[in-house]
């Protein structure tokens, strides 16, 4: 007879971006270790939907669970649910139930609009409702990017907006805010700065067009938003909010905005609000207090964790630059295999496309002044021409011992003419480099 399933905790994540980058490790393996304290195994599901009009789609399926397994030590299974439009009822049932027996569901990049028109339908938005009810199995579910944009009362068509060029609307989202007693709508890449000479903060809305859809929004609703590299864990058992990674979570109402820095604890009735400091009671903890960011229990941003790709790369530069300086050959080459390291670390990110670039230039850029300097002498001269000089030594050892010292002599002249200062001590022969 099957045992009791454990009820686990209710845990709800949502991800700017970077769910796959090293930054988000330390939140993936506290929401995992969170779950195993129930003492049972945890069972995880990715959702494969978001990506699954695209034609590498099992890829990018095997490049997360990899990133799982490496980076996070979890083993997490593919639901199988690409698209539910493929008429196999069978197949996509058996998806859903893979997620309604998961412990931990995690869904990301791709497109939300075509993540809602495969989802909307099927079974499967009561089935992830049920994990964050009080009266459910518990959980947790871990949206990011696009996904993220899925789960509120109204979603940003982001591919049809900003690459199609359509006038922006809002479709119908989830609303699995709902559940928890949110009304909003998530906007993922809050603080995107990919546009350079154009605003793409806002998942790549600008504010512009953010404030033509403010308006728009459902009664009562405001956006939450969360920055690249950060994600908000709602411990819904605990009514808090834990705001995690690089950045900060913001709540707009009306062009009115909230942050939460990372490191912040709050009262999700914070959120609830959409940023009305005023109407919640501060934490009971005695640390709370008030200041800009809104009210606050701990600090706890771990300066341990990893910077940008793109930080690390001009970090392993100036590295790359002094060693140069200083003719360390094995400085430089250090400095380049680090970078290699970290461009296959990030690599299983696959939306650090422009950081991605701008290491690898970085890269190619070391790597040619690293074969510059070795042709202008950045080399260890004593691994180069010792075999050389010791022959040398070697030869002229020989001629003393048969008292051919014209030879003996010869062999050091020459050896001082090219640049090598001989020198007989009782030990022996040493020589260096002039």
């Amino acid at each position: 007879m099957n045992e009791p399933r454990s009820r686990r905790p209710r845990l709800l994540a949502i991800m700017g971006s970077g769910e796959t980058a090293p930054t988000m490790k330390a939140p993936h393996r506290s929401i995992f270790e969170r779950l195993a304290g129930t003492g049972t195994a945890v069972n995880a599901v990715m959702l494969d939907t978001p990506f699954g009009f695209q034609e590498n789609a099992p890829i990018l399926a095997q490049q997360t669970v990899k990133y799982f397994s490496d980076s996070v030590g979890r083993d997490v299974a593919v639901a199988g649910i690409g698209r539910t439009d493929t008429g196999d009822v069978a197949a996509v049932e058996a998806a859903i139930s893979r997620v309604r027996d998961a412990d931990w569901v995690f869904a990301g990049p791709g497109s939300p609009t075509f993540a809602l028109d495969q989802w909307r339908g099927s079974g499967l938005p009561a089935v992830l409702g049920e994990k964050l009810r009080p009266d459910g199995p518990g959980g947790a579910l871990v949206f990011s990017s696009a996904a993220a944009l899925t789960l509120g009362v109204s979603t940003v068509p982001v591919y049809e907006v900003y690459k199609v060029g359509m006038d922006p609307w809002w479709e119908p989202g989830l609303d699995l805010l709902a559940e928890i007693g949110i009304n909003a709508a998530v906007i993922p890449h809050y603080d995107n700065a990919e546009g350079g000479n154009h605003d793409t903060r806002f998942c790549y809305l600008g504010e512009r067009r953010l404030l033509l859809l403010e308006p728009r929004l459902p009664d009562g609703a405001f956006v939450l938003g969360v920055d690249e590299h950060t994600g908000i864990v709602f411990d819904l058992d605990a009514d808090t909010a834990e705001v995690v990674g690089k950045g900060a979570v913001t709540l707009r109402r009306d062009g009115v905005s909230t942050r939460i820095e990372s490191g912040r604890t709050v009262p999700i009735d914070l959120i609830r609000t959409g940023g009305d400091v005023d109407s919640v009671a501060p934490p009971s903890e005695a640390t709370a207090v008030r200041d800009e960011s809104g009210p606050t229990v701990t600090d706890q941003r771990d300066d341990a964790d990893p910077i940008s790709l793109a930080a690390r790369a001009d970090e392993l530069e100036a590295d790359f630059a002094r060693a140069i300086e200083a003719r360390d050959s094995h400085g430089a080459v250090t400095a380049v295999l680090t970078l290699v390291a970290t461009i296959d670390e990030w690599s299983a990110d696959t939306l650090q496309s422009d950081e991605m670039d701008q290491a690898r230039r970085a890269l190619r850029s070391m790597i040619v002044k690293l074969g510059d300097a070795a042709t202008s002498g950045l080399r260890d001269e004593r691994a180069v021409l010792g075999p050389v000089v010791e022959a040398a030594l070697a030869a002229r050892r020989v001629a003393r011992e048969e008292k051919a010292y014209a030879v003996s002599d010869a062999v050091r002249d020459g050896l001082v003419a090219a640049g090598i200062e001989v020198r007989d001590t009782a030990d022996g022969v040493e020589w260096h480099v002039v």
